[in-house]
């Protein structure tokens, strides 16, 4: 059990307290729990298998929670877990899941129907049997019939950092392999899609074979679906992530790599261009049609000149004019990892993060960056404790003392302010006018219809304070979906007024997705990738950003936050 699973278990079992309506205290220990062991750097096994060590020296685990992770790692899991279970079904987890479901109305729901599946749920909705309850009609009956239908879409995916995580853990595992020369992912996690269905590895060299046997023997593997000379699949982890691993010839690693990327459209369009001239390509290489002789296939680069078009970055790879761009060489030059200098949205103690301003300043520093913006939440979260006006202005003052040592990185004093309903900022504008770097966000009433929100928006624009528009739709992947407004009406008001859409790395959002990005540039908008941190750790969550970006066909020019320091400090006025 890794910290993550451990995480998960304590996280679970919390929401099931929750929907049992037990005492608040408990079921905070648990949820405070669960973040310290996901965050921690050291696994929770490690600890326990030293005599010398105890998880009580861990600040936030008491000797409970210490005695419950004892619990899970001897035997999957304890007891108040298995309690919780008997009283109430599994399937309560997947019902929390569900928009417009929280653990009230899933307890009232069980109490007077007993419901246990997603089927029993939509049928009670259909009946209309729920407006038989208190406090329950048609409008919840439309909201929870919505959210099983966006439940069921994501069904059987994986978020982007989950899916990157396993291929990571499982690219380290596999090249220990003797005779492994590499192991690469493939699929739609290399595309940087925000969700991934299952996981490719191709495997070359002369151990790729043993490599299959080392997959199938891992300790996360288990229901291995097939085996063979040149395939394994499994499934990994308790989430059932399907794994397909592949062993793959040198010669042919090249077409592999880009036959098992895909898109499914995009290679439509490469083999049909092929056939067109004299040659057919698959998964082992380019032939020609006539005397069957290989053109290509070692490398990808090959085979897209063979085929007269310029490598194509698999970010791109999805028919969506790449194809056309590549054959004038007119593709973009995307942006690169290494061209961020910044993040301009995170969170501390202040608010609900879990780092203090040293702590994040310090990890940003670590990572190379000139410059952050500490951005903790306004005062309409209240259980985020958000600031208040006095709060926000003591807290420019602080950063200011902060700046005033020789840190090795400038912090901007920031707020992630919330967009009220009728679109005024939650914080007076004298308050906001204090700070460096204001993001604006919508939190709440997210079911507003598509002209009130957008008017909502537009008013919230006309802030002179506001410099990013934060995670501009709202989506929570496999959770929630984008709330609606006119778009382009909205993306050309922040372009004119030079406010920053935000692409927001939070693994959960990943927001803007990318046809939004590239409908957004075209309108005039300039961009800022930022991760919403919450933890010192999650600042590493740029990269998936940075995917997002390079999905949206984004140049470094595009994104505000590659500008070294003294051109940020001009384009917020703040020098």
């Amino acid at each position: 059990m890794d910290n993550v699973s451990i995480a998960k278990l304590l996280s679970e079992t919390a929401d099931l307290m929750e929907i049992a309506e037990e005492d608040g205290f408990r079921i905070r220990s648990y949820r405070n729990a669960a973040g310290v062991v996901e965050g921690y750097p050291e696994q929770m096994t490690a600890i326990l298998a030293d005599p010398s060590r105890k998880l009580t020296s861990i600040a936030g685990i008491g000797k409970g929670i210490a005695a419950v992770i004892e619990e899970i790692v001897a035997r999957g899991s304890f007891a108040r877990r298995d309690e919780m279970l008997e009283r109430y079904p599994p399937t309560a987890l997947e019902m929390l899941r569900i928009p417009g479901l929280g653990p009230k109305t899933i307890r009232t729901l069980w109490d007077h129907f007993r419901v246990s599946t997603l089927e029993e749920l939509e049928q009670l909705c259909h009946d209309h049997r729920l407006q038989e309850l208190p406090r329950m009609g048609a409008k919840l009956e439309e909201k929870i019939l919505k959210g099983l239908a966006h439940y069921r879409q994501g069904a059987g995916r994986f978020l982007l950092g989950f899916a990157s995580a396993a291929a990571a853990e499982l690219t380290d595992y596999l090249s220990a392999t003797p005779g492994v020369e590499r192991v690469t992912p493939a699929g739609s996690l290399r595309r940087g899609r925000e969700t991934v269905g299952d996981l490719d590895l191709l495997v070359t060299g002369e151990g790729a074979a043993a490599a299959l046997e080392r997959f199938v023997g891992h300790p996360k593997v288990h229901d291995v679906l097939g085996k063979g000379e040149l395939k394994a699949s499994a499934r990994y982890g308790i989430e059932g992530l399907q794994v397909d691993v592949k062993a793959v010839p040198a010669e042919s690693f090249g077409a592999a790599m880009q036959y098992f990327t895909g898109s499914k459209d995009h290679n439509v369009q490469l083999r049909q261009r092929a056939q067109r001239m004299g040659l057919t390509l698959n998964e082992y290489g380019l032939f020609r049609v006539d005397d069957e002789s290989r053109v290509a296939g070692a490398t990808e680069q090959e085979i897209y000149a063979s085929l007269g078009l310029a490598w194509i970055p698999p970010e791109l790879r999805e028919n969506q004019g790449e194809i056309e761009a590549a054959e004038k060489h007119e593709l973009p030059v995307l942006l690169e990892i290494e061209e961020i200098r910044g993040d301009l949205h995170m969170h501390t103690r202040a608010s609900d993060g879990r780092g203090t301003l040293e702590e994040m300043a310090e990890a940003a520093r670590a990572m190379g960056y000139e410059y952050i913006a500490v951005t903790d939440h306004s005062k309409a979260l209240a259980m985020a404790n958000g600031l208040d006006e006095a709060r926000a202005v003591a807290f420019a003052e602080e950063v200011r003392r902060f700046n005033r040592e020789d840190r090795g990185i400038r912090v901007f004093s920031g707020l992630e302010c919330d967009i009220l309903r009728d679109g005024r900022m939650d914080l007076s504008e004298d308050a906001l006018a204090e700070l460096d770097f204001v993001v604006g966000s919508v939190h709440s009433y997210m079911n507003l219809e598509q002209g009130e929100m957008t008017d909502r928006l537009m008013r919230a624009l006309e802030s002179p304070s506001l410099k990013a528009f934060g995670h501009p739709t709202g989506r929570v992947l496999l959770h929630r979906e984008a709330y609606v407004y006119d778009f382009d009406t909205v993306a050309r008001a922040t372009a004119a007024r030079g406010v920053w859409m935000e692409i927001n790395s939070s693994p959960e959002r990943l927001d803007l997705h990318a046809s939004l990005i590239r409908r957004a540039k075209v309108l005039g908008c300039k961009f800022v990738i930022s991760t919403d941190a919450h933890h010192p750790k999650h600042l590493a969550n740029i990269r998936f950003g940075v995917r997002m970006a390079r999905r949206g066909w984004l140049e470094a020019g595009d994104v505000m936050n590659t500008l070294p320091l003294a051109a940020m400090e001009a384009a917020i006025g703040k020098q």
